[in-house]
């Protein structure tokens, strides 16, 4: 069968939901959060191998966002970091680092090791992209903590982060670069996004070959509460430098796609040997379930651009994103992942894999 994998989150329970916010008022200690957290943990991997999925993640129940969880609770950040535009009006905003030295609080192996408790099937991890981290820097700099150390820094703790992962037995580790098309609309010259690009290719090049055919790279244009943050950009534009990564497997939105056929042309342009594209079939910011043939078909126009043997399906992206994303159920995201698995083999048995 055609590899199929979800991206990584899944919307939290209402009962997490809840305790997070009870959480912070006060009113619900760690610990009874730590055991509805493992409780979320352990359905979340149920319901995923009860869909049919190969392979299974934690669905980030922990996490209070894919992007900022190394860094939650440490103390020397300031809430005021860059800002994130989504279409809809609503934004996103990152801490800013005051002191160096930067330093992980906590890593992506500590949800990986809790994840294997639960299922015999493989488990993916998903870790933050050293180059989305490099945002909490400021521009106007620290005072006796020079970019250059920080970005030192930086490399230091995602290398450990990705390698702790695949000590600790991952079946892929899959860096998200949701920042691809972003800093493309920010930078239209492209200058901040081959920085980005350098930057994770030095975290990578610390791995082996063989290290790397197990560390994959997610991009696409967001999806917080249903929407987007740069899906306007072409997306031509960006995935020239992002195959550039020495990775072996890339993550790539394209149901939302409006000309799925022009970024296919683009992808099967920048193929190399030893390399596997997942492409995104079912869309988390539609409300609609696809069906199992609308994925087929999907899957049958991406394998008239993309060689079988390189070929995957995936979501265009995680359900949730941040922890407190409501915008949508657990069953809507199941229901798409059912569709997604039910497809992919459609499609496999169609091209007689």
């Amino acid at each position: 069968m055609i590899p199929t994998e979800l991206i990584g989150s899944i919307p939290r329970p209402v009962e997490l939901l809840n305790a997070v916010s009870e959480f912070k008022e006060g009113r619900v200690d760690g610990s009874t959060l730590a055991e509805i957290q493992g409780r979320a943990v352990r359905e979340t991997i149920e319901a995923l191998e009860a869909a049919g999925s190969p392979v299974v993640t934690d669905g980030e129940q922990t996490k209070s966002s894919f992007l900022t969880y190394p860094v939650e609770g440490l103390s020397n950040l300031a809430p005021d970091g860059a800002i994130i535009p989504f279409a809809d009006g609503h934004t996103r905003q990152l801490p800013r680092l005051v002191s160096g030295p930067f330093r992980y609080k906590i890593h992506a192996e500590e949800d990986l090791r809790a994840a294997k408790q639960h299922t015999k099937l493989p488990v993916k991890q998903a870790v933050v992209a050293p180059s989305a981290l490099s945002l909490l820097y400021p521009q106007g700099g620290i005072a006796g903590y020079p970019r250059e150390q920080f970005l030192d820094d930086l490399v230091n703790e995602a290398e450990a982060d990705i390698r702790g992962c695949l000590d600790g037995g991952a079946h892929v580790v899959q860096l998200d670069f949701e920042e691809g098309r972003l800093v493309l609309k920010l930078d239209p010259s492209g200058e901040m996004l081959r920085e980005f690009i350098d930057l994770d290719n030095k975290v990578l090049s610390r791995f082996t070959a063989a290290e790397r055919t197990r560390i994959g790279v997610y991009t696409g244009p967001g999806a917080d509460q249903d929407s987007t943050h740069s899906l306007d950009v072409d997306y031509a534009e960006l995935l020239p430098h992002l195959f550039r990564l020495t990775v072996g497997n890339f993550y790539l939105q394209l149901a939302s796609e409006p000309d799925p056929d022009r970024v296919l042309g683009i992808i099967a342009d920048q193929l190399r040997p030893g390399i596997r594209v997942f492409v995104g079939v079912t869309d988390p910011t539609d409300p609609r379930v696809e069906t199992a043939e609308e994925v087929r078909d999907r899957v049958l126009q991406a394998a008239r651009h993309i060689p079988v043997e390189q070929l995957g399906t995936c979501d265009d992206a995680g359900f949730s994103p941040f922890a407190d994303d409501r915008s949508t159920s657990r069953d809507l995201a199941f229901a798409k992942i059912r569709a997604r698995v039910a497809g992919t083999a459609l499609a496999s048995e169609q091209l007689g894999v």
